[in-house]
């Protein structure tokens, strides 16, 4: 059952996204539009989380990281736009807003509730009503199709950046006989895992908290496997933000994955 945060969080990634789609209308100059949608969303989120949840602790990538947060109880990870670059190239539909609650004592990585936002793709993934991922019941680890019936008939598909693909993603890719898809922002690309265009989100050359918390949230909330890249627990409202890596798939092709990371690992 949905609770009024999985709903808050839901709604403010959906408001934040739809400020950003009228910015974005207006056009101008690429760069500044990037600077103003980071800004006038973040402003939009800090904002709104002020008024409905004045006691609860933010962290934000627009923000500064005020380290109070370490010994609060809840705290909001947001990223106001994720894929800047995207956002401001025309035309581009793979950037996202991310909203997330942490709280402590929570099981698992102590995400609660969290949405992404797409807004130029028309759709918000949340934890109010987590997607049912096409084929999640009947996947094998022997393939990784959208069902039992085509799950040989074609390679699994890794979702990757578009212009920085790390060197061992590609070399796990070739152990595992994988296909790499490009995709934009981290937000997007758990989004063609969670909807079932991809099989897995591998990624190992560092990024931070916002970049993975609300996408983390709503993917298992899907019934994805979340882990680190050596299967670890991912941490949260840590007292440094950076995150090493994320693996995000379909339960049943996650051991055979970690194995692939892991000779990748060793092959470099």
């Amino acid at each position: 059952m949905a609770t009024p945060d999985d709903v808050l969080a839901r709604d403010l990634a959906d408001r934040a996204g739809q400020l950003l789609l009228a910015l974005r209308a207006r056009g101008g100059d690429p760069d500044v539009l990037r600077k103003s949608g980071d800004r006038q969303s973040h402003e939009f989120l800090i904002a709104e989380l002020a008024a409905h949840r004045p006691s609860d602790a933010v962290l934000s990538e627009e923000g500064i990281d005020d380290k109070g947060r370490l010994a609060a109880d809840r705290v909001w990870i947001v990223d106001p736009l994720d894929g800047t670059r995207e956002f401001g190239d025309d035309g581009r539909t793979d950037w996202a807003v991310h909203v997330a609650l942490w709280e402590r004592g929570a099981a698992n990585d102590g995400l609660t509730a969290g949405a992404v936002a797409l807004p130029a793709q028309g759709q918000v993934l949340s934890t109010v009503s987590p997607p049912a991922v096409p084929g999640i019941s009947d996947m094998s680890a022997g393939g990784g199709g959208a069902g039992a019936g085509d799950r040989d008939a074609r390679p699994l598909r890794i979702v990757v950046s578009r212009s920085r693909a790390p060197l061992f993603v590609q070399k796990v890719a070739e152990i595992a006989g994988a296909e790499l898809v490009p995709c934009g922002s981290a937000g997007a690309k758990v989004a063609t895992v969670v909807r079932g265009e991809t099989d897995a989100y591998v990624h190992g050359g560092g990024f931070y908290e916002w970049d993975t918390a609300a996408p983390v949230a709503v993917a298992r909330a899907a019934g994805l496997h979340t882990s680190r890249i050596d299967g670890g627990p991912l941490a949260y409202n840590q007292g440094n933000p950076l995150m090493p890596d994320i693996l995000v798939c379909r339960p049943a092709i996650a051991g055979l994955l970690l194995e692939a990371i892991r000779e990748a690992t060793h092959a470099i």
